[in-house]
């Protein structure tokens, strides 16, 4: 459909807005406004990003024009090209300021971007251009920017749990007669239990989906233009357009929602996914809107067929955890990227990239995120996490490397995440503790350290477990800035049982010796 007047609107789409009742649709109109969407390289290799993200976010835009497309809406798209020297532009300063330059459109008109970074771009192309650039609330969330902001307002710290049970009031969650369902605002105490003895049984993996057309193309395309990135594609099966992603949702809360929350925490060899979702990228994607997964899941509950705990824990990861962490990113950016509490400042070691480790727990978990582009909370925070924070890996690069390999990450989401909850980068903006354990803790909830050359409860010596050395390690180091987290006491009374008999020195002098050969 050919434009009668001059452009009104320039309404940009960004890849992970992939949302059908987006307010970029809002009085839109084909004749007077712009629909425009870009494959960028740089967004693709300003971290070296997994195959199958890649993959993830061009697909699933693809399909998404496609759609826009048949319902009358046409996209000025600019796609990537197996061969980079056919490509439209290398940034997206450059395409956006082509398009102004052509087209001269009155706005530019975009939803709130999911990085700071580019929301910085924007405007600074808007100046440029002398534009006016309307910045749109996302639906999507449950909690708006601002309205987080009044939440924040005054408070000294910024407790999650609080939030939380703000938002089930509000929007009458889990609620009758102003009381939560059961009594109980929290039912994280029912969801802790590790595997018996002969594991988790038969667990049917999640709903997966065969390649067509365009997943095809966009899997060759990445094979050719990418193929020194991390990650195998070998197994990429995840949903790409908001139908696959609603079947995927209601496969989960029939099959794998009723055994989600008692084993939430738990971990086993060669199961990548065992009861949990997989719905985190078509979230942050936006093919499925948070309402539905909550909805589906207070439905389980209410129809008898999947318990409160497991219930009530999915509810609180979206409504609570998710919208908690955008809220401090979008309330505390751009000065949070640069937080840096412990001073940490060693680089990543190479089996982050690689996988190739005798650590069993790291090397099981890095199999996921090579295979899978995944793993799950505990994995990522108590494995991998866990030694990145005790090791001292800068936080901020932490961040990148999850940015690069987790399929569902998201500035907004990854950052507060990764520097805040995981790496205790923000001194406790995220979470009241660091989280950190000794290798008992992965032993306790999982079958890893069977087999694993490396013993838990050693901290010194050949078969000393590395998550175990630098976990006393990083106390000891840290001990001043600790001393005053209630939270750390029982930890650092064990630091001074161990300097008071000479034993931290020696696992000091063991973790130096791992530092150095990890860098080497």
């Amino acid at each position: 459909m050919e434009r009668t007047s001059r452009l009104r609107h320039l309404r940009i789409i960004f890849g992970d807005q992939l949302d059908r009742n987006s307010a970029i649709f809002d009085g839109y109109d084909p004749q007077q406004d712009q629909l425009w969407m870009s494959e960028v390289e740089e967004e693709i290799s300003y971290v070296p990003s997994h195959k199958q993200r890649i993959v993830l976010f061009l697909s699933a835009m693809r399909h998404f024009r496609a759609e826009l497309e048949e319902a009358g809406k046409p996209v000025r798209y600019h796609p990537l090209q197996a061969d980079r020297r056919h490509d439209s532009g290398k940034s997206f300063r450059d395409l956006i300021s082509q398009t102004i330059r052509e087209d001269r459109p009155e706005t530019i008109r975009v939803v709130l971007p999911g990085d700071f970074r580019v929301k910085k771009v924007l405007e600074e192309i808007a100046a440029e251009h002398e534009i006016p650039l309307e910045i749109l609330p996302d639906l999507h969330f449950y909690c708006t920017v601002n309205e987080f902001h009044k939440f924040a307002k005054g408070r000294k710290t910024l407790l999650m749990e609080t939030f939380y049970r703000q938002m089930r009031k509000k929007h009458d969650l889990l609620m009758r007669d102003g009381k939560p369902f059961g009594g109980s605002w929290n039912y994280d105490h029912d969801n802790r239990e590790s595997f018996p003895k002969h594991g988790p049984g038969k667990i049917g993996h999640p709903t997966s989906f065969q390649h067509d057309e365009i997943t095809q193309e966009v899997v060759a395309l990445v094979e050719a233009r990418y193929p020194d990135h991390p990650g195998s594609l070998d197994s990429f099966a995840l949903p790409v357009t908001p139908g696959q992603a609603s079947r995927m949702l209601s496969d989960f809360v029939r099959w794998h929602l009723p055994d989600f929350g008692r084993f939430e925490d738990a971990m086993w060899t060669d199961e990548p996914f065992l009861n949990h979702s997989r719905l985190s990228t078509c979230m942050n994607l936006k093919l499925l809107d948070p309402r539905d997964c909550v909805a589906a899941a207070v439905k389980a509950y209410q129809d008898g067929s999947a318990p409160l705990a497991s219930v009530e824990g999915f509810v609180r990861q979206i409504v609570g955890w998710r919208e908690f962490i955008r809220g401090v990113y979008w309330t505390r950016m751009p000065d949070y990227a640069e937080l840096n509490y412990f001073e940490h400042d060693q680089p990543i070691p190479s089996f982050f990239w690689s996988g190739q480790t005798e650590m069993r727990c790291v090397g099981q978990s890095m199999k996921h995120v090579l295979e899978h582009g995944y793993v799950h909370h505990i994995h990522r925070l108590m494995v991998l996490g866990n030694l990145a924070m005790t090791y001292g890996m800068h936080p901020y690069e932490f961040h990148r490397w999850h940015m690069a390999m987790y399929l569902d990450a998201v500035d907004w989401v990854s950052l507060p995440n990764t520097l805040g909850m995981s790496q205790h980068g923000d001194g406790g903006v995220v979470g009241t503790k660091p989280y950190c354990s000794t290798g008992n803790y992965i032993d306790k909830m999982s079958n890893f350290c069977h087999g694993c050359k490396y013993h838990p409860k050693k901290a010194m010596g050949d078969e000393a477990c590395p998550i175990t050395t630098f976990y006393w390690d990083f106390l000891d180091r840290h001990y001043d800035r600790l001393q005053n987290n209630q939270r750390m006491k029982l930890q650092l009374k064990h630091i001074e049982r161990k300097r008071d008999n000479g034993e931290i020195e020696a696992i000091r002098q063991h973790a130096d010796h791992l530092r150095k050969v990890w860098q080497s």
